[in-house]
């Protein structure tokens, strides 16, 4: 009879860990694991053995200073760059070093930085983008319909070119676009850049009510406080490296992420 693996408890959460230890690495239904990953852009090492872990209906944040390398993570895991060394798995599945498009079609949505839509298009075309990955083509309308239920704004806007809405529309345009694919995990890369306060409010909101309905999300914010209150769990980064580890409660607690890293 083969030995049973023994069952690990799951950190206090309260706790605080600093460094490189990834508390969470063997435990739960992990959707995403990202171990010892090295990233470059050129002769430049940004990112310096970063592990993450993301377990399936998490929300989990990676925070810290500009230049930490936050986004660097998320191309890394998305395929936008190739990773110098290190692992990275989706739902056990090697990813690290596929395609972007291969990449989206195993179940990652992907939000980039700087409300990237097609200008040129409607909201129902950038919406239908989205969905290129999805074999069957009847499910359009009913996933058109969830996220219309989600930006209700982008309903009233159908009809109209992304490139005359304002930049929370857009922003919530191309989250809607990420979720016509249907993914397993999102990736969201600064959903809040630039956005007035008023839209910074209802963009947090929007990714309130996917928690609730279940979606796994990896967030990179600058607004620290807006994500971490609204995360499972946390990555601090700092020059590349993991700094802190926690939840988000955890972190928001700590005096030394208050101090060096949420302005208080």
């Amino acid at each position: 009879m083969a030995s049973e693996q023994p069952t690990l408890a799951p950190p206090d959460p309260m706790t605080l860990w600093e460094g490189g230890e990834d508390p969470v690495a063997g435990q739960g239904d992990a959707l995403l694991r990202v171990r010892d990953l090295d990233a470059a852009y050129g002769k430049v090492q940004i990112l310096h053995d970063v592990s993450i872990t993301v377990h399936r209906a998490e929300v989990v944040s990676i925070i810290g200073p500009n230049g930490a390398g936050k986004s660097t993570v998320l191309k890394s895991v998305i395929g936008l760059l190739k990773p110098r060394a290190g692992e990275i798995d989706l739902a056990g599945m090697p990813i690290g070093g596929l395609r972007p498009d291969q990449i989206v079609r195993h179940g990652l949505g992907y939000v980039p930085q700087g409300r990237i839509v097609f200008r040129e298009m409607t909201v129902v075309e950038n919406l239908e983008m989205g969905a290129y990955s999805v074999k069957d083509k009847s499910r359009l309308r009913p996933l058109m319909d969830d996220v219309f239920a989600i930006f209700p704004r982008l309903a009233e806007r159908r009809r109209q070119m992304a490139g005359t809405m304002s930049g929370g529309e857009q922003q919530m345009l191309a989250m809607g676009r990420a979720l016509m694919g249907e993914p397993r995990l999102i990736l969201m890369d600064e959903p809040s850049l630039g956005l007035a306060p008023r839209f910074v409010e209802q963009v947090f909101e929007r990714i309130g009510e996917l928690k609730r309905a279940g979606m796994t999300m990896l967030i990179v914010e600058q607004n620290a406080v807006k994500a971490l209150s609204i995360s499972d769990r946390g990555y601090v980064l700092e020059l590349g490296r993991n700094r802190f580890t926690g939840s988000g409660a955890a972190l928001l607690a700590d005096p030394r992420v208050r101090r060096l890293y949420l302005g208080g």
